[in-house]
C-alpha cells in the first residue's frame, strides 16, 4: 500500500512558506513564480496555516478586498487534517474528499515537512495502477 512517504520521495519534501503577515498579493506572486497552488504559513518553525488559490478566490475577491491590503492571516485555511508520512494514500484520499480540500500538511513529531495535493494523490494513484498493469503483463508473458 502507497503511502504518503512515497509521494513525498517523488516530488521531494522541500516546503515553501510565508509569515502570517505577508500581503495576499505577494503570496500569490511566489506562488505563481513557483508553480505551486498552495503555500504554508509559519514564522520560524511554526505552522500557523494554508494558503490556497481557492482561500483567495472566495475570501478575498467574493469579499470584495484587495489583495495588496490583504494579509494571509485573514485569510488562510487553518485546522486542516494532520497527516504523517506513514499515512496511506486511500486515508488522504477520504481525507481530501470528506472534508472537500485538495491540500493536506504533513507532519513528523510535530513538525511539518511537507504538503501533498490532491493532484500528488491521483499521480500516486494512476502510478500504482501502471506497476500493477505493468506486473500482470510480465506475469502473462512468463506464463506463456
Amino acid at each position: 500500500m502507497k503511502k504518503v512517504a512515497d509521494i513525498l520521495r517523488r516530488k521531494g519534501a522541500r516546503v515553501i512558506s510565508i509569515p502570517p503577515e505577508t500581503a495576499v498579493i505577494d503570496a500569490l506572486q511566489l506562488m505563481a513564480d513557483k508553480n505551486i497552488g498552495s503555500i504554508l504559513i509559519m514564522r520560524g518553525d511554526e505552522y500557523f496555516g494554508l494558503l490556497t488559490e481557492r482561500d483567495y478566490a472566495r475570501k478575498v475577491i467574493l469579499k470584495g478586498k484587495h489583495s495588496s491590503d490583504t494579509r494571509v492571516e485573514e485569510i488562510m485555511s487553518i485546522g486542516l487534517p494532520r497527516i504523517t508520512p506513514e499515512n496511506s494514500i486511500e486515508v488522504c484520499m477520504h481525507l481530501m474528499s470528506e472534508n472537500n480540500i485538495r491540500y493536506l500538511p504533513v507532519f513528523e513529531n510535530d513538525d511539518i515537512c511537507g504538503i501533498i495535493s490532491i493532484n500528488d494523490v491521483v499521480k500516486e494513484t494512476i502510478l500504482t495502477h501502471e506497476e500493477t498493469i505493468s506486473q500482470l503483463k510480465d506475469y502473462l508473458h512468463a506464463a506463456m
